[in-house]
């Protein structure tokens, strides 16, 4: 069994107790929150995790690029130069998040203390994105799977004792949601910076090589940007997209509350459950960056070609049974939940667009490593654009409303992951049907 393969199967097993917890948080959320509070709390979230982007600048990607690509005696000096960016960009993005965040309207129904939570989650996150881009570059997964566990598991307990500790009305017990998703990523902070400190005194006590701190932060903004626009434009339609869904369902007829619990039952539940999977193939996608990048800087073709296959097969084989397993236990699943008949209808609609997605993931990993990350963002904004314009239409037709959503969903992950797969297809010379090598006559 060859390292990838190995440290898939590590990833996936930590990833699958990690996803079983966040299964179980999504239910607590339910129950505490209710449908109207889980509309709510879906629409903040994307905010959040678009600050986190910002606050990542997607250095895990960048720096498990490099440090794949690089020798071991070049590390300790890209390391120290990726610390100095990271500590001037912190302290710019504290500060500019601080004096802008509350003249941001989408938190004005929100507890007052939600913006300052995700101000002190810019900091956390910025740290524990060196650490992890590290550990991911010399592909020490063992610590990337406990600190992904770790997570869930803090989150989990905290939720459940506080919840069941205490009674809340609806602002706050959704702060208590969004301060215990903090509290485990500082948790994890903590542990993989700690790592990281003892293998950043190791390197510095080894063999060096001296690299200029400019053409580091050179090399890795090369990446941390365009994948970084690509991360924002991904988080700036998840952010949009609630809005756009009340939006045209508003117009279908629904009222403004028929709306929001609609689209908590879409997001929080059959979009928990049919992600649910997913955690295989953002086991693949963080294996896969290090060695893609590996195998292109190398030109090794053959390598290139066996790990598509790989990551494909496998992809085939668990969206294949996950989707089936959906659309078999669709009501049981749903009513962990809620008892919606309409939370089993929207599940059962949207299996082509959480199979195609389970595609997309390993393949932007791919596109990473091949340094297509610009067509990877090109491929997401047309997608997006199509799939948006067919939602509104669509939803907004008082024949079609939620259906006519999720069929715009369903298109746009359908035509991603063809433009995704097509493009590295033609970048290693296959065939997009068989695989094998095009002749050039």
């Amino acid at each position: 069994m060859n390292s990838f393969v190995k440290g898939t199967l590590l990833l996936v097993v930590a990833a699958f107790f990690g996803e079983c917890l966040e299964f179980f948080v999504n239910m607590i959320l339910a129950r505490e929150l209710g449908e109207e509070g889980m509309g709510l709390y879906m629409t903040i979230l994307p905010m959040v995790f678009f600050v986190v982007i910002i606050a990542s600048l997607e250095l895990p990607v960048s720096i498990s690029k490099f440090v794949a690509e690089k020798q071991r005696e070049t590390h300790y000096y890209m390391l120290k130069s990726t610390l100095n960016l990271t500590i001037s960009f912190t302290i710019v993005f504290v500060a500019v998040t601080a004096l802008l965040l509350p003249y941001i309207p989408i938190f004005n129904g929100y507890h007052p203390y939600v913006k300052w939570l995700v101000v002190l989650l810019i900091p956390i996150v910025s740290f524990t994105s060196i650490s992890r881009g590290y550990f991911m570059g010399v592909q020490h997964m063992g610590k990337i799977a406990l600190s992904n566990f770790l997570k869930k598991v803090v989150q989990l307990l905290l939720l459940f004792w506080v919840y069941q500790a205490f009674q809340f009305d609806l602002q706050m017990a959704i702060l208590i949601a969004i301060a215990s998703l903090i509290a485990s990523e500082l948790l994890v902070c903590t542990y993989l910076v700690a790592a990281y400190f003892i293998q950043y005194q190791m390197l510095r006590k080894g063999p060096n090589q001296y690299m200029n701190g400019k053409k580091v932060r050179k090399a890795l903004l090369a990446v941390s940007f365009p994948t970084t626009g690509l991360r924002l434009f991904h988080s700036f339609t998840h952010a949009l997209q609630p809005f756009l869904v009340k939006a045209a369902l508003i117009s279908a007829g629904f009222s403004s509350v028929m709306a929001n619990e609609h689209y908590g039952l879409l997001a929080g539940v059959a979009m928990s459950i049919g992600f649910f999977p997913a955690f295989i193939g953002h086991s693949l996608m963080t294996m896969l960056i290090p060695n893609v990048s590996e195998a292109f800087i190398n030109n090794d073709n053959k390598k290139l070609i066996r790990l598509l296959k790989q990551s494909m097969s496998i992809t085939m084989v668990y969206g294949t049974i996950a989707v089936f397993a959906m659309n078999m236990f669709a009501e049981p699943l749903t009513h962990l939940f809620f008892d919606s008949s309409s939370a089993v209808f929207y599940l059962k609609l949207l299996w082509p667009y959480f199979l195609f997605h389970f595609f997309i993931i390993p393949m932007q990993a791919y596109l990473i490593g091949l340094g297509l990350v610009k067509d990877a963002l090109f491929h997401t904004i047309w997608s997006h654009v199509i799939s948006f314009g067919m939602m509104y239409i669509l939803g907004s037709l008082e024949s079609f409303q939620m259906r006519g959503i999720i069929l715009g969903m369903n298109m746009g992950a359908v035509l991603l992951m063809l433009m995704h797969y097509v493009t590295i297809c033609k970048k290693l010379g296959v065939s997009v049907y068989f695989m094998k090598k095009r002749f050039i006559y």
